[in-house]
């Protein structure tokens, strides 16, 4: 059985265990692509996903022709590590970082300097950008020392270190990049939930009645989304040191965490108030049936009762066989 790991590598970390996913190292190789030798590591997060951490050099990485060989090689990384079913529905999650050991005179003004590359290197775009986007993409800069500078987007990420430290960086990257997937898996499975709950109840012509064997798969089913939304939000307890605090609130605004934390929140809260509606109805439903069933019966006693009345008071005779 594989041995279950811990998050390391957080720089100054903490005399406590600052987060909580268990993680499994489901081994390393290097792959040849396109003439680059890849260093690849895989590791497992929380037994649900898979992260693929895969490292190659560049001789200029901003050269248009280097842009073309990035791309032939991600896309084959995707075709060999990332199962068809997750590419065609697009729940996965692809980042870019470069890593960067001489940046003079200092980090910020050789991020000015080559703002349009940089921009174009995170986005994966040859298109010229104009001020106000390149501006938003390298706004978000977290300061280690006046010689290393971690620079957060949305789509990739700078890391400049001299001493070559960057895997403290890449591991906080790694979380929010997890955190974002599992966002995004949840908001996935309450959409699926709500379209089946809209196919059995309210699209069809000759829709069923609500019965509690389907109430009670629904029940459970937004029950494990639920526990699956409180696991991610544990996940981080407690971040230890003020540059990993920094960090990864830089990385929660640029992946848009948050929102995503409250836009999954919201749909549960809809799905609950949907669930409980249902309930409600097929609670109505069976009184009704119930007081149906009650009225029945007493029509029948009625009638029994006039019957006798009746054979009683001669109205009726029983012919002798």
């Amino acid at each position: 059985m594989p041995q279950k790991e811990s998050i390391q590598g957080l720089k100054d970390a903490p005399y406590f265990q600052p987060v909580d996913i268990d993680v499994i190292s489901l081994g390393d190789e290097t792959v040849l692509i396109e003439g680059h030798a890849v260093a690849v590591v895989r590791h497992q997060y929380d037994e649900r996903v898979q992260m693929v951490e895969a490292r190659f050099s560049l001789k200029n990485p901003f050269d248009p022709t280097a842009l073309q060989e990035r791309a032939k090689i991600e896309n084959a990384l995707q075709s060999k590590f990332i199962p068809v079913e997750h590419r065609q529905s697009g729940l996965y999650e692809e980042y870019t970082i470069l890593l960067v050991d001489d940046a003079k005179p200092t980090p910020d003004k050789w991020i000015d300097k080559n703002a349009l590359e940089i921009s174009r290197f995170i986005r994966s775009q040859r298109d010229s950008f104009d001020k106000n986007e390149i501006s938003e993409i390298l706004v978000s800069r977290t300061r280690y020392s006046a010689t290393e500078l971690t620079l957060v987007d949305w789509e990739g990420a700078v890391i400049i270190a001299p001493s070559g430290d960057y895997d403290s960086d890449i591991v906080l990257l790694k979380i929010g990049n997890y955190q974002l997937l599992r966002y995004r898996v949840l908001d996935h499975s309450i959409e699926k939930l709500l379209d089946k709950i809209n196919e059995s109840f309210f699209e069809k012509k000759r829709r069923p009645r609500a019965t509690r064997g389907l109430i009670r798969q629904i029940a459970e089913h937004k029950l494990e989304v639920m526990l699956n939304f409180e696991r991610t939000e544990q996940t981080l307890l407690l971040i230890g040191d003020w540059y990993t605090a920094k960090l990864y609130e830089a990385i929660q605004s640029e992946f848009y965490l948050k929102d995503w934390k409250e836009s999954v929140r919201s749909k549960l809260d809809n799905l609950e108030s949907i669930v409980q509606t249902i309930k409600d109805n097929l609670s109505i439903s069976w009184e009704n049936l119930m007081d149906q069933i009650q009225l029945f019966l007493w029509m029948v006693m009625l009638l029994g009762y006039l019957y006798l009345y009746l054979l009683d008071a001669g109205w009726i005779t029983i012919p002798a066989n």
